[in-house]
């Protein structure tokens, strides 16, 4: 079995450039599948409630698209100047420290040691990688339009298929609608996130805010860590271009925003958390990143999500979702197999 999963990886670490365009349209139609069936419920043919969402889809990624592509272009063309700054305020300030508290060299040589400039890297890199998938826009747009034409089919298919009853496949159908609500609410909150992000750092005339505003939205499904990681970048932007002040005030705003959305206006909307360790979303965030790349960081936690889900609904395999869950999970496990057992002592007794 293990050999098996290594091979598993392997094979989707290989396959990357063709798996990532279609998990990436999965995940795409998944959000846009209950508009869809909203418009069929109020009559609206199949293919042209799919059409519908595909354009306004397809509109919104090419304002966007257009808007972000010169921020991308101008931030990377700038990156090097923004390092060789950062080195030179990582060097005052480890003199700075040498200087006043009178350190020995050991603790000056860590200068050498932390690399500021490799969060502004890492930004080039997740917005590159996410452009280079982005030219696949359409096969990643004609795969979602198909996912969602046979959104309305897959239940007819399976009866068909397998034999089974309604019954039967009412935990996959859970698994997908939880799924979908999941995904749906959180891409909401991570739009409203980004949004605010773009007028904080607009506000203080930060370089770049949509570019911001962008990352916010796009790291918003990794939890915790995801919002720390799109803070840094915008945090030492600040304080290369304005100063301490203005690095300070970022820093306030961001934190600000992330426990306004993440820790309570998420909650109360799921009615539930993301359910996953902050030790498995953490390992999660660099298993996928490389099978996957950028792509596959920002969509580690949905990736983790799905694989919770499907295994919560096999008996067999319970116990792993168990242990990816949160500790809220092993409680609410451990409550039901102590009313199993005292239902089962008292219908032997």
């Amino acid at each position: 079995m293990a050999a098996a999963v290594v091979v598993v990886i392997y094979g989707m670490q290989m396959m990357s450039v063709l798996l990532v365009p279609f998990l990436v349209a999965a995940f795409l139609a998944l959000i846009t599948v209950r508009p869809m069936l909203w418009l069929q419920a109020h009559r609206v043919p199949s293919v042209l409630a799919a059409l519908l969402i595909v354009t306004m889809l397809m509109l919104i990624l090419v304002v966007v698209g257009a808007i972000l592509g010169t921020s991308i272009a101008d931030f990377t063309a700038a990156l090097p100047t923004y390092q060789a700054r950062l080195d030179v305020l990582n060097q005052q300030a480890f003199e700075f420290v040498v200087k006043h508290l009178k350190v020995d060299e050991s603790t000056e040589s860590m200068s050498d040691m932390i690399d500021p400039g490799f969060a502004m890297a890492l930004v080039a890199g997740i917005l590159n990688g996410l452009r280079d998938v982005l030219t696949n826009t359409f096969l990643i747009i004609f795969t979602m339009i198909f996912i969602l034409l046979e959104a309305g089919t897959a239940k007819t298919k399976f009866q068909a298929a397998f034999g089974r009853s309604a019954d039967s496949l009412q935990g996959a159908r859970d698994f997908m609608q939880n799924l979908g609500r999941y995904l749906g609410i959180k891409t909401l909150v991570s739009m409203a996130t980004g949004m605010c992000a773009g007028l904080l750092t607009w506000a203080l005339n930060v370089d770049f805010p949509l570019l911001w505003a962008m990352f916010a939205f796009l790291l918003n499904y990794v939890p915790t860590i995801g919002s720390i990681i799109a803070a840094v970048p915008a945090v030492l932007l600040a304080l290369i271009q304005i100063g301490p002040g203005a690095a300070g005030a970022t820093a306030v705003g961001f934190i600000g925003i992330n426990l306004v959305f993440g820790n309570f206006l998420e909650p109360r909307l799921m009615g539930y958390g993301v359910g996953i360790s902050p030790l498995v979303v953490f390992v999660g965030l660099i298993a996928w990143g490389w099978i996957f790349g950028p792509v596959g960081m920002l969509l580690s936690v949905p990736l983790t999500m799905t694989l919770k889900m499907a295994l919560e609904n096999d008996d067999r395999t319970r116990w792993v979702a168990i242990l990816l869950g949160s500790e809220r999970d092993a409680e609410h496990a451990l409550r039901e197999r102590e009313r199993a057992k005292a239902a089962d002592q008292a219908t032997s007794s």
